[in-house]
């Protein structure tokens, strides 16, 4: 779910973000879909929380911006255990969207892409109840990162 703030170059989301080795993952998906929880898998592999249920997203130029709304700005839920203080970034720029869905399609399209604020940012879709869902992030970022060098 996209919130409209009347400005073209802004948007706040209902997702988590972390950036992993500075870049950003935006992860969206249904309430329950384990967006806080493929964070908390990717935290523990290494990357700092970005922002947890709510993510700012601002254009800049060619590129989008993650940041924590200030109300949640370190805060990452955690089930069983609550709401629980996190270090975090801010002002990431975005360079892969996963989406999660049960029963993501096992070939997908190549070159998966959304639009986000006019700007196409690659996107993959993966189940987060995998044990393997962080690590496919993690590859999935990983190519996204060499194609752009490459091209």
């Amino acid at each position: 779910m996209m919130t409209d703030s009347g400005d073209n170059n802004r948007a706040t989301l209902h997702a988590t973000a972390v950036a992993i080795a500075g870049a950003g993952v935006l992860i969206r998906g249904a309430s329950g879909s384990g967006k806080s929880d493929l964070a908390l898998r990717l935290i523990d592999r290494g990357a700092t929380l970005i922002s947890d249920d709510q993510v700012d997203i601002v254009r800049d130029d060619k590129d989008l911006l993650l940041s924590p709304p200030a109300r949640l700005a370190g805060k990452l839920e955690i089930r069983s255990l609550g709401i629980c203080e996190q270090e975090f970034l801010s002002g990431v720029e975005l360079k892969l969207v996963v989406d999660l869905k049960h029963h993501p399609d096992r070939f997908p399209f190549d070159n998966q892409v959304m639009n986000l604020l006019g700007i196409k940012v690659p996107s993959c879709t993966l189940d987060a109840m995998e044990s393997s869902a962080a690590i496919k992030a993690e590859w999935a970022l990983q190519r996204t990162m060499q194609g752009a060098r490459t091209s």
